[in-house]
């Protein structure tokens, strides 16, 4: 029953993210006749492209075929192990666009200055893919692309992001927008990506903190049983001075980063520290491992 009700809530979450992003393409983005990269993006163009010839489709259809043709390929280049969720999401945010294009009023609705409805287009985006992101679910578009590369040629995901979407909103300009826009869809594109970011590291962003200490003994007690956080000690030896020590190691929530430097300052006002931002600590006293 337990694992019913998780998955009914992975969806219904997954939902929620893409008719968040959808909303965001079609209530903000379009409307201040804005642009951005991914298959949304792509779609944008496309579209515009075959109205100046007569024919007219709705984004979330283009949207829908684009991520079909993708998976096909992927399907074929890498194997079919993308997983049911992509699909789901995929054929979720087609819905949803071209829903919200039938029920949203025409034009500027919102009556926001055309930056501020990009950013908030943004933002909106950013956290619909944060949610699916979350949920183990996936935009497609770059994601499938991404794995097809990847299975000749190594290269980050975010160089591939970056890389195209720079040249889907570049593209534009072929169809008739003006370079406003191109900025406007580069502005929406890094809302999207800090908002993505800030979501998935969210709570979950901690602090490493590396202590090399004489007392480090003395140094691992006031730790553990003042600040009552976990502590590891590390084999360590000082280049220099050619002697063995050990490394206090811990991990903290940001907020506790200074109460810990607070106790080693106590212990010990000459240690050398370093501190660190690590996301997605998980076990015990921290985030539970989801997969």
């Amino acid at each position: 029953m337990d694992s019913v009700l998780k998955t009914v809530r992975e969806y219904f979450l997954m939902t929620f993210g893409m008719m968040l992003y959808s909303f965001a393409w079609i209530g903000c983005i379009l409307p201040v006749k804005g642009t951005g990269g991914g298959a949304a993006g792509l779609s944008l163009v496309l579209c515009s492209a075959l109205e100046h010839i007569g024919i007219s489709i709705q984004i979330g259809t283009m949207v829908l075929a684009i991520n079909a043709i993708l998976l096909l390929v992927a399907g074929f280049v890498v194997g079919w192990n993308f997983g049911i969720k992509t699909i789901f999401c995929v054929v979720v945010i087609s819905m949803g666009m071209n829903f919200w294009q039938s029920v949203l009023p025409d034009g500027d609705f919102l009556h926001l200055e055309r930056i501020l409805a990009v950013i908030l287009g943004g933002i909106l985006a950013g956290s619909g893919i944060a949610i699916c992101f979350t949920q183990g679910g996936s935009t497609g578009g770059t994601d499938i692309v991404a794995m097809v590369i990847n299975k000749y040629r190594t290269v980050s995901y975010g160089k591939i992001l970056i890389y195209s979407d720079f040249v889907i909103i570049a593209g534009t300009l072929l169809v008739g927008f003006h370079i406003d826009t191109v900025i406007y869809g580069y502005v929406m594109t890094a809302v999207v990506g800090y908002t993505v970011d800030m979501i998935m590291a969210g709570n979950q962003q901690s602090s490493q903190v590396l202590i090399v200490t004489h007392d480090y003994e003395k140094m691992a007690d006031a730790i553990a049983n003042n600040a009552h956080r976990g502590v590891t000690l590390l084999d360590a030896q000082g280049w220099y001075s050619k002697h063995c020590t050990k490394v206090v190691m811990v991990v903290c929530r940001k907020r506790e980063t200074s109460m810990v430097l607070k106790f080693v300052k106590s212990v010990d006002p000459d240690a050398f520290i370093t501190v660190g931002s690590v996301m997605g600590v998980y076990g015990k006293g921290f985030e539970a491992l989801k997969c």
